[in-house]
């Protein structure tokens, strides 16, 4: 998979990116990412990227002229599944789309930023925009990061262990169940015994059980879902 990200400030997206798991996807190349410094792509001597906003008010906007820029040279070099623009206003991350992500072969991000993007970008180029929570941040840098980072260490190969991210928190509606390590007993407080037993058919039921005990007390709303 090879994920291109347009950003304002790539300096930000430098240490997600170049250590633990994303690391090591990107150097058994499972992934590829490739930031580029929209400021390539300004205009004039001052490689300008943003204007004030047609109507006045507070805050400047980016231009369409470096966005589209850019974005033309990446899609005449290869053909994106995806272009995403990472806003507040976009759709909520949640579990499902990083996983319909992770399928994908090439994927584009446009990391927003002061008071967004000339709309124009958002109508003829944006396929998918992507929100990570009801509040805005200074730029789309981190976000992208997460969403980097959550497609990321789905992809075959990336884990070491293949099945590990199917147990994950939000794969089928439940939030994940209790672990626990070494050692069996800690000042008194013990693993449950089911997890010491070596059964794993009663130890797989004891985890769905916990499972769905955890949501039900702190995240009901996922099993009012028909995913």
């Amino acid at each position: 998979m090879r994920i291109d990200i347009i950003s304002v400030v790539p300096e930000l997206l430098q240490s997600p990116l170049q250590h633990s798991i994303m690391q090591r996807a990107q150097e058994k190349g499972l992934l590829e990412v490739v930031v580029h410094n929209l400021r390539d792509y300004g205009l004039g001597n001052y490689r300008q990227i943003d204007d004030y906003q047609y109507g006045g008010g507070a805050g400047m906007v980016m231009m369409i002229e470096p966005v589209a820029k850019c974005m033309d040279t990446l899609m005449a070099e290869r053909k994106y599944d995806e272009v995403i623009y990472l806003t507040p206003d976009g759709q909520r991350l949640e579990q499902p789309i990083a996983n319909q992500l992770s399928l994908k072969g090439n994927l584009m991000m446009l990391c927003g930023h002061y008071k967004g993007v000339d709309e124009r970008i958002r109508e003829h180029y944006i396929t998918m925009e992507i929100s990570i929570g009801d509040f805005v941040l200074s730029g789309g840098e981190l976000p992208a990061a997460i969403l980097v980072d959550s497609i990321g260490r789905l992809l075959p190969g990336v884990l070491g262990d293949e099945t590990s991210a199917l147990f994950d928190s939000f794969q089928d509606n439940l939030l994940a169940p209790p672990v626990y390590t070494r050692p069996a007993n800690y000042n008194g407080w013990k693993v449950p015994d089911i997890l010491l037993s070596g059964h794993e058919a009663r130890i797989e039921d004891w985890r769905y059980e916990k499972a769905l005990e955890r949501t039900q007390t702190r995240r009901p709303d996922l099993l009012e879902r028909d995913d």
